[in-house]
């Protein structure tokens, strides 16, 4: 008995062009939740970075404080400490990413640190009296709870790079980050 050729028999062992676009959707889709994952995690890693330098900036401005009982001047938003002369107690302008913070005996940063974002920069306030500071930075994560007053989006008209306000800060303990410094 002859046997009957099928119906629907195939020709070629391929892919139908329904499930090659089932299969582009699917990768397209796991592509999208990587690379949004890949940006958070770097925008985190930028955050993290700030805090620290921060953090490692004011211990340097502590250890100022503790040698010359007064914290250095300020230059515009730099720290006037590179080639500090304690005789005269002027010190320049240490541009960030670049100088070292050094009175000639003592190094107190080797490589004062940078913004890690370009167009973005570290802010440094410092009263009157040389007895308070405050240092700041851009936090690109809206939902960080370590923003002034845990309002990440608006909290300081100081600007930190272009338009970017500045909403993270460190500052001395005698004052606090939204204060008016004298």
């Amino acid at each position: 008995m002859p046997t009957a050729k099928r119906k629907y028999q195939k020709t070629s062992p391929g892919f139908t062009l329904v499930e090659l676009l089932v299969v582009m959707a699917i990768i397209s889709i796991l592509a999208t939740l990587i690379v949004g994952g890949f940006r958070t995690a770097q925008m985190r890693g930028r955050d993290a970075q700030r805090k620290s330098d921060l953090k490692q900036i004011s211990n340097a401005l502590e250890l100022f404080y503790a040698d010359y009982g007064k914290y250095p001047a300020a230059s515009g938003t730099q720290i006037a400490a590179c080639a500090y002369n304690p005789q005269t107690g002027a010190g320049a302008a240490c541009v960030w990413g670049t100088s070292q913070v050094t009175d000639g005996k003592t190094t107190y940063f080797r490589v004062i640190p940078k913004d890690p974002a370009t167009g973005q920069n570290y802010v440094y306030k410092v009263s009157s009296a040389k007895n308070m500071y405050q240092l700041y930075a851009h936090i690109e994560n809206p939902q960080d709870k370590n923003c002034i007053d845990a309002n990440c989006v608006n909290p300081v008209t100081d600007t930190c790079g272009g338009t970017l306000v500045c909403n993270f800060a460190v500052n001395s303990t005698n004052t606090t980050a939204t204060e008016v410094l004298p």
